[in-house]
């Protein structure tokens, strides 16, 4: 089965084909785990994400279009969108998103990595800092937390237009901050 490209071993899956289904399981479980663990911090929550993916992938085999990109890709999409909703689920009191702006380094880190680290997110932070309060919560909410905008406007019980415009102006300001343009 090693041989078999992962669009064949998807087909499998498809079709119910126990040896199929199991060598692609094998092969993807991995970097299925580890995406789950990276986002959510916790290991036994990452073994029901990862089964809940491969349930969808095998759900939705049917519908996988390989001219729109890999097998890998589709699966860590479907990985990192049932992450964010266990960790949702997880998260039913919303964290003041104004204890993130104080992210350090981990101390297990390499140190030549931690320095980098470090003043990036002391980039990061000073950039957040600068920011008004509801666009710097609205924005940490998104990015860090993966809340909708529809999520954020009844947590900040504010409209879902001023929501969008809290998330899409403080992120336009931090773009600007870090000078990135649109011309890639």
């Amino acid at each position: 089965m090693r041989s078999l490209s992962d669009e064949s071993l998807l087909a499998g899956l498809a079709s119910s084909d126990p040896d199929s289904s199991a060598a692609f399981v094998r092969r993807f479980q991995g970097r299925v785990f580890g995406l789950a663990v990276t986002i959510l911090g916790d290991p036994n929550l990452a073994e029901e994400v990862a089964q809940e993916t491969f349930l969808r992938a095998w759900r939705h085999a049917a519908t996988f279009d390989a001219a729109r990109g890999r097998v890998i890709t589709w699966l860590l999409a479907i990985t990192r969108n049932v992450a964010l909703d266990a960790l949702r689920l997880r998260r039913q009191e919303p964290v003041d998103p104004s204890v993130l702006i104080d992210l350090r380094a981990d101390s297990r880190t390499e140190p030549e990595t931690q320095g980098v680290l470090a003043d990036d997110s002391e980039r990061v932070r000073q950039a957040l800092v600068r920011l008004p309060e509801e666009q710097r919560r609205a924005v940490l909410m998104s990015a860090f937390f993966g809340r909708t905008a529809r999520e954020i406007g009844e947590i900040e019980r504010i409209p879902l237009g001023t929501a969008k415009t809290r998330i899409r102006t403080g992120l336009l300001k931090l773009r600007e901050a870090f000078e990135v343009s649109n011309d890639r």
